[in-house]
């Protein structure tokens, strides 16, 4: 007789996470409990689904498959299970080094899982759009492609995930439309490079008319993007923003240094002045919009001079949300096979704090100015005296936040409230409930 239990771990981005929640579905309709992220894990099957972007995170998803396999070795698990980034990329060579795992699978092939699983169980599994959501129950993460076409000579990511895919344009909205029927009602939408949507097929860009449409769907009240491109930047997207109330004035785009020559080894095909305008453009287009980007420091190339342009980018943009971080070369990416890791890790880290500095400072200025403003925001969770919620401008686990006393009354999880905010500090923003409507 089978152990019904089954324990799913999730490492690395909100990408994964959703393939997770696939995953899920698919198992417990097969009659299995399925358990995700659990601290305590009991159950005689595991399954890893392992990041392998960057150097950090490939050594966190190994340490996690190490981890488990000892528990195997030690009889405390039957079976193990690996799937995602850093199987797709090492497939063979972690075969070799870790043989407790019982099948590795990478990225794509993961349903492979169900089929070992099921047995010759005759049950069918879990319609496509389903999914078991992880996250609290009023917000979900939404991918609408894999891959990218984009090739910038520090990335890994078009190496394990292959060429750009959209999902069909239908099935995306459906997937909407069942999410709304499970109650949840803020889209956080994500892909490796979201203004690319639609070019593989439809031959034009249709990130606007998807957003739009999604936008129309009724029950959808927060739409987020997250991961746009600079280059050939869709314009028609910010048209579809301004216009709908439900579409946040936030945009994620990862712009990672300003200087031409270090944008150009970096072969992002954009210059300085192309970025400084886009960022004015964006600006105009929506009034009021909150820029977060991702700046890299430490690429080949960049000397004092280079960073210096990049310090005064920061002051100058002053970007709602920012982060940043030191290049870490990976393999078989065109900058490891033809550019010289030669800036020292001290000055990699140096650099790192100077510009982060920079940004607190612009933080602490920008939560300040909402200091008096009344702002609709929705409960995520109750946090010791606390209740803790968002504003349009804040995405889930990386944004600042809003705390509201727990004196104020009761406030339900996943409905919005207006919140005049009476504080702030470097991040964080802190408030008082003005009524009692619920949203």
């Amino acid at each position: 007789m089978r152990n019904n239990t089954i324990d799913i771990i999730t490492l690395g981005c909100s990408k994964n996470l959703v393939d997770s929640e696939r995953l899920m579905a698919q198992l417990n309709s097969l009659g299995y409990t399925v358990t995700h992220d659990s601290p305590n894990p009991q159950g005689e099957i595991a399954v890893i689904n392992t990041c392998g972007f960057i150097g950090d995170a490939k050594e966190e998803s190994i340490n996690m498959i190490l981890e488990f396999a000892q528990a195997k070795e030690e009889g405390r698990l039957k079976r193990l299970y690996v799937m995602g980034c850093l199987s797709e990329r090492y497939l063979k060579e972690l075969g070799r080094e870790i043989p407790q795992v019982d099948k590795f699978y990478g990225k794509f092939d993961w349903e492979g899982i169900v089929r070992e699983l099921s047995e010759g169980t005759e049950q069918e599994s879990a319609e496509g759009l389903m999914r078991c959501i992880t996250t609290p129950s009023h917000y979900a993460y939404v991918k609408i492609s894999e891959g990218c076409n984009r090739r910038c000579a520090y990335c890994a990511i078009p190496i394990i995930t292959g060429k750009h895919k959209s999902r069909p344009m239908e099935e995306i909205l459906a997937e909407v439309e069942w999410l709304v029927s499970q109650g949840v009602r803020e889209f956080q939408v994500i892909a490796q490079e979201l203004t690319y949507y639609g070019l593989d097929l439809y031959r034009k860009r249709c990130i606007a008319e998807l957003i739009d449409r999604m936008s129309q769907i009724k029950g959808v009240k927060w739409i987020r993007l997250h991961y746009a491109y600079p280059h050939q930047f869709p314009m028609d997207l910010l048209d579809v923003m301004r216009r709908r109330k439900n579409v946040c004035k936030y945009l994620d785009i990862a712009l990672q240094h300003i200087s031409t020559s270090v944008l150009t080894n970096m072969q992002r095909h954009v210059t300085k002045e192309d970025t400084y305008s886009l960022i004015e453009q964006i600006r105009r287009a929506v009034p009021g919009i909150h820029i977060r980007t991702t700046l890299m420091v430490g690429f080949p190339g960049e000397g004092e001079a280079e960073f210096e342009e990049l310090k005064d980018f920061v002051k100058w943009a002053k970007f709602e949300r920012m982060g940043a971080f030191a290049y870490c070369e990976e393999d078989g990416t065109y900058a490891a096979r033809h550019f010289k890791d030669e800036v020292p890790e001290e000055v990699k880290q140096k650099r790192l704090g100077e510009l982060m500095d920079i940004q607190q400072g612009i933080s602490a200025e920008i939560a300040s100015q909402k200091v008096g403003l009344t702002m609709k925001v929705i409960i995520d969770r109750r946090e010791g005296d606390y209740y803790v919620g968002r504003t349009e401008f804040d995405s889930p686990e990386v944004d600042p936040e809003v705390l509201i006393p727990v004196c104020e009354g009761m406030l339900r999880r996943g409905c919005f409230y207006d919140i005049k905010i009476t504080d702030s500090d470097d991040f964080d923003l802190y408030g008082t409930r003005i009524n009692n409507n619920q949203q």
